[in-house]
């Protein structure tokens, strides 16, 4: 959420509000910005950088997939030989080598198929793994406002369905299809062989397969983009309404939602119909071609052997050719509807893998600039913000011409009113999000892009335990730390005596479905993070908000421990954060209006002054309350 004092109204769930009008099946969500898809031409382009440095296994798959296609092309031939001995009255003793051919034949075909499917298949996991890589990477890049303009629907449906999709694509349909085209093409060249008749024959099936294939492209590859728009749209209503069951339940909004969510399955399930519907009128037209090739080959062929041209059993091989033809036709159809969705879903993992990282844009105005020097113990980093505006929508700033030094080593806290523009702020110096105008420059004392971890780390109020042993939760922040180093980082936040006493110490699982940890445990966790990560540069964006009072104390002596030696930014929770920091930064109005020590904004009767007073009253106030009442009394919150 955006400390935007514009920020858009939305329903009750938080989701955009919904009039119920009706929408095109599939078409993009009212205030929705999707993430991008790329166009045909760059999908192509892609899937050849990501096989490029895989081209002898690519080589090698497909060259043992034509070997398997072509020794199983020697089946008719055989098997028009047998006829021929048969229609000659020869002795049954001549059938021995044909049937000993056939067996061979089999055998070969059986295991240069198996080496061939598995090279390609190995190809394509390979390549998908790449894939996979590149847009997990990038997804996890993309600045978080066009993730909230997409929706996490949208992310999430690419995450899930899209990858599932041309997964299933890769180990099953693209073996598959390279084997059936194969077949097709060097059964039709057998054809040939035999006699040229047979092939023109076989051509007049041609002209209906290619335009029922070129009637089915133009109609499924729009048909499968508005699918997977669909249920990205599902997907968002659903976690739109799961995320604010709460509030629905409160507002009595349970039929609404319901009806919401219908609407979008409903639109999900008809363009599936749709592509059903369009696959059956597929398979009718192309049964119209089968019969009509099939019979101008058996005429053919009856001609020819009343001509004398060939014999009985070369048009039985011809016509079995043709026949044959049917399996790898019909398979390379169906793979066909599999492929143009495989092609929609991966056209939309390549939208993502193709968006710019913030590292490879211009430093100004978007993005952070960071540069690193040599290191220098506990010397922190200098962050300069000069001329930052920023509006999460156009017209609607939440940043106004803000310039701000923090020296290395120096702890700042960020304090002022609701809507101020504090988190904002602190998410720019973070990286999360990248300034509309103006620069925000990190000049590190030795970790930098190029160093030996990040230079900037933000700590917030929301922190999230990945589900398994607290150790690999701790080691997310350095992988190759140590179960002492684990340690002595608990030791810094006073969290050691707690993790101890857990079932299984370090190994404990927590998480989703392990040990709960308290709102003031999992705080502790994201602050020994910090301590094993080691950035010269901390932004603690009211960090220690969830403890309570009764955690708050310890939290805000954890925080300072885990900030010592490091240039600090803190969006002060508590107004006693700022009293003992370096140097007291204001904001109101999206501006900075105040900067100085706490005795000097005091002395000064300002902005800040005022917000000590009233803090300050209330908590005289809260000190003559029962302590077990007393109220956990907190500047205003950004969002």
């Amino acid at each position: 959420m955006s400390d935007s004092p514009d920020t858009p109204t939305t329903g009750p769930t938080g989701a955009a509000p919904d009039d119920g009008s009706a929408r095109d099946l599939g078409s993009e969500p009212t205030g929705r910005e999707l993430l991008p898809t790329a166009t045909p031409a760059r999908t192509r382009a892609a899937v050849r950088e990501l096989v490029r440095p895989r081209r002898g296994l690519a080589v090698a798959g497909f060259a043992a997939m034509i070997a398997a296609t072509g020794v199983g092309l020697l089946v008719q031939p055989l098997l028009g030989r047998i006829v021929d001995i048969v229609a000659d009255h020869r002795p049954p003793g001549d059938i021995t080598l044909p049937v000993v051919l056939l067996v061979l034949v089999a055998l070969a075909q059986g295991a240069t198929t198996a080496l061939g499917l598995s090279l390609v298949s190995r190809l394509g996991e390979t390549v998908l793994a790449r894939l996979r890589e590149r847009f997990v990477e990038k997804a996890l890049r993309l600045p978080l406002e066009q993730v909230e303009k997409a929706g996490a629907g949208d992310l999430t449906a690419r995450v899930t369905r899209d990858v599932s999709v041309v997964g299933e694509a890769v180990r099953e349909a693209l073996p598959e299809l390279a084997r059936s085209l194969l077949a097709i093409a060097l059964t039709l060249a057998a054809m040939a062989a035999l006699d040229w008749r047979f092939f023109l024959a076989a051509l007049i099936a041609l002209p209906v397969q290619a335009s029922t294939a070129r009637w089915y492209v133009r109609n499924a590859v729009p048909l499968y983009a508005r699918q997977r728009i669909a249920t990205g749209s599902q997907q968002q209503q659903l976690l739109d309404t799961i995320a604010g069951a709460g509030t629905v339940r409160a507002f009595r909004l349970e039929e609404e939602h319901t009806e919401r969510v219908t609407r979008r399955s409903s639109a999900a399930v008809e363009l599936t119909l749709r592509g059903v519907r369009l696959v059956l009128d597929f398979y009718n037209r192309l049964h119209i071609a089968e019969y009509a090739g099939l019979a101008a080959v058996l005429v053919t062929g009856f001609l020819l052997v009343r001509g004398g041209s060939v014999s009985i059993g070369t048009a039985t091989a011809a016509a079995l050719y043709f026949h044959s033809l049917f399996t790898p036709i019909n398979a390379a159809l169906v793979l066909l509807d599999d492929a143009q969705s495989a092609t929609a879903a991966l056209a939309r993992l390549v939208g993502v893998a193709d968006q710019t990282s913030p590292e490879a844009e211009k430093p100004e105005p978007e993005k952070q600039v960071h540069e690193s020097r040599p290191r220098t113990a506990k010397a922190g980093g200098t962050v300069t913000v000069t001329g930052v505006h920023h509006a999460y929508e156009p017209g609607r700033p939440v940043l106004h011409d803000v310039d701000l030094t923090l020296r290395a080593g120096e702890r700042v806290a960020l304090v002022g009113p609701s809507g101020a523009g504090k988190t904002t702020l602190a998410k720019l110096i973070a990286g999360v999000h990248r300034p509309t105008a103006g620069s925000v420059r990190v000049t590190t004392n030795g970790a930098g892009e190029s160093g030996d971890g990040v230079p900037v780390a933000l700590v917030t109020q929301e922190t999230h335990v990945f589900a398994g042993p607290l150790a690999d939760d701790l080691r997310l922040a350095r992988a190759d730390a140590t179960d002492a180093e684990l340690c002595t980082a608990l030791t810094a936040v006073s969290a050691l005596d707690w993790v101890v006493a857990l079932p299984e110490g370090l190994d404990t699982v927590v998480g989703e479905g392990g040990h709960r940890l308290t709102s003031a445990q999992v705080q502790q966790l994201a602050l020994a993070r910090l301590v094993l990560a080691d950035p010269p540069v901390a932004v603690l964006d009211e960090a220690t908000a969830e403890a309570g009072s009764t955690g708050a104390r310890l939290l805000e002596q954890a925080a300072d421990r885990a900030a010592d030696g490091r240039t600090a930014l803190v969006v002060a929770h508590r107004l006693t954060q700022a009293a003992t920091a370096d140097r007291i930064v204001v904001m109101d109005g999206g501006r900075i209006v105040e900067s100085g020590t706490h005795d000097e904004l005091c002395a000064a009767a300002g902005v800040y002054a005022s917000l000590w007073e009233a803090w300050s009253g209330t908590r005289a106030t809260a000190d003559e309350t029962p302590t077990h009442h007393r109220p956990d009394t907190t500047t205003p919150k950004d969002d």
